[in-house]
């Protein structure tokens, strides 16, 4: 073992040392240390948690990936799908992608006695994935969907529900107009309450039947308005995507779930800019702190400098002491650190003790990503930037004379 490690031990793990001054100093050093993984942790596990939370809300309920027909444009009422060159058997093949379901939308008027809510009818067929869907579910099932016949089931969203007074196995009017002809009445009976936490969604969709949709566009029993494509994980999507287009067509375009809504995208990229600023302020924190242990514990030690230096040991060999030093008396607050903050993460990913109004930030408790990756950077990084931070002041050892640093004991 190295002369500088192996002193560092020895006076780092001293029995001297709880009865002095650098206990004190020591407590501080490591309780910053604390503080700063404690905060760093939550900051980076929840601000990614609510980033990823969001993106999967937005892609289970619509799809990672949708193709539509160029000619829909931004209109809720679908545009048949071109099926030149369009192979969905070959999407659904790709390894990234999961499953396919087929949909297609028309915009109408729920309406009972008392109230009104305009709403877009989302059809889906039997590849529809009740499962994914029943996360959302606060009350009620899924809609039952067989494409034979007509059904006349449908999921209302608790947002919908509660403005039309709507509870499950109640029926209600919808009204659909088309240009020049007399508007389509249908009665639906609600068998199914969502909440998704997003307003554009929670607003507007209700799920039910495709031929319903088919019928009310005039549209053949084999014809489609789009396509939802489910990845197997959110973060190929960017692989994923590139590759489903080559498979769609000309006259057809994908479009990835968060473009569907940019102003939700740009909200969530929000928490980048935060997670930097705290993370920042908590290193800044910490160094400065750490910096401040070194100095006192230099000064502290000016006995011990004067005589190593006596006895030939070089400025950059004691320089190395301290240095290791006050990073040896980091461990502790690194651990205590870890151990709080993975715990109050863990009760939180686990019993959601903090809730938040989903109006303003579309979920309604506080989602925590625990990445191993993070956790173990974040420890690393407090103490190779402290590390390094030490090394400047430390040169204030080479100023202590040896024969002033004896008489000053």
């Amino acid at each position: 073992m190295k002369f500088p490690l192996y002193f560092s031990k020895k006076i780092a793990f001293s029995k001297d040392n709880k009865n002095n001054l650098s206990r004190v100093i020591v407590f501080i050093g490591r309780l910053s240390v604390a503080l700063g993984i404690i905060v760093s942790l939550i900051t980076v596990s929840t601000g990614l948690g609510s980033k990823k939370a969001i993106k999967e809300k937005l892609s289970d309920f619509s799809g990672h990936i949708s193709i539509k027909s160029t000619r829909s444009n931004s209109s809720y009422n679908s545009t048949v799908l071109d099926n030149t060159s369009f192979y969905p058997e070959k999407i659904k093949s790709l390894p990234e992608v999961e499953s396919i379901q087929k949909y297609a939308t028309v915009s109408g008027i729920l309406r009972n006695k008392d109230n009104f809510a305009g709403i877009i009818y989302k059809g889906v067929g039997k590849d529809f994935d009740a499962l994914r869907f029943k996360k959302f579910l606060v009350a009620g099932v899924s809609p039952k969907i067989s494409e034979e016949g007509y059904s006349n089931e449908i999921a209302v969203s608790q947002k919908i529900a509660t403005d039309l007074n709507l509870k499950v196995k109640d029926s209600i009017v919808a009204i659909f107009s088309k240009e020049n002809k007399n508007p389509i009445y249908r009665k639906f009976e609600v068998v199914g309450i969502y909440k998704t936490d997003i307003k554009m969604i929670d607003d507007l969709f209700i799920i039910g039947d495709i031929n319903q949709v088919r019928k009310i566009q005039e549209m053949s029993q084999d014809e489609i308005g789009g396509m939802d494509v489910f990845l197997n994980n959110i973060d190929n999507i960017d692989d994923a995507f590139p590759k489903v287009e080559k498979l769609i067509g000309l006259k057809n375009y994908a479009e990835k779930a968060t473009d569907k809504y940019p102003e939700i995208v740009e909200w969530i990229n929000i928490f980048d800019v935060n997670i930097a600023i705290i993370i920042a302020i908590m290193l800044i924190v910490v160094v400065i702190n750490i910096i401040m242990v070194l100095l006192i514990l230099i000064i502290e030690r000016t006995n011990s400098i004067g005589i190593l230096k006596t006895l030939g040991t070089s400025n950059g060999q004691i320089r190395s002491i301290f240095i290791n030093y006050t990073l040896l008396i980091m461990i502790p607050g690194i651990i205590i650190g870890n151990v709080l903050g993975i715990g109050l993460l863990l009760l939180q990913k686990y019993f959601g003790l903090i809730t938040l109004n989903p109006e303003n930030y579309y979920v309604s408790v506080v989602p925590v990503d625990l990445n191993p990756l993070y956790i173990f950077m974040i420890s690393a990084g407090i103490l190779l930037v402290s590390a390094i931070s030490l090394i400047l002041p430390s040169f204030l050892i080479s100023k202590i004379s040896p024969v002033k640093a004896i008489k000053y004991s």
